[in-house]
């Protein structure tokens, strides 16, 4: 699956989102180790920040279908009518780094095609770690 086809996977499934809250939808699309996809959408709740992001979707929806490791991670956010480019958020970013490698490549892109592709280091430097458990 190329970048491309990994970002439209993020931006399709965005439109499930449940953001009655804020109107920022995000999709997020996982490429596993064994190359399969997970997708995941944004979910909030009236009890904030009860909701669960895009990225803790496609995670969890990775764990369930036997998947490891991520190989690529793209995020789409914005409101139903233009998307921007969107970072994970803090929480995010750790729950990224307990399933990636030093060469896994997350990437933003927006409706403008503008786009970005980071390594989980540049997000989160010093990531807290099992390592230290």
């Amino acid at each position: 699956m190329t970048d491309d086809e990994l970002v439209e996977a993020a931006k399709a499934i965005r439109k499930n989102a449940y953001c009655p809250h804020s109107s920022f939808h995000v999709g997020a699309a996982i490429l596993d180790e064994e190359g399969r996809l997970h997708i995941g959408c944004n979910v909030e709740n009236a009890a904030y920040p009860q909701g669960s992001c895009a990225e803790t979707g496609a995670i969890a929806a990775m764990i369930a279908g036997g998947g490891h490791r991520i190989s690529r991670i793209a995020i789409a956010g914005g409101t139903s009518h233009h998307t921007t480019c969107c970072t994970p958020c803090g929480g995010c970013r750790q729950r990224i780094s307990e399933f990636a490698d030093t060469d896994t490549r997350i990437i933003v892109k927006g409706n403008n095609n503008e786009w970005r592709s980071f390594a989980i280091d540049e997000l989160l430097p010093g990531a807290f770690s099992s390592d230290v458990l």
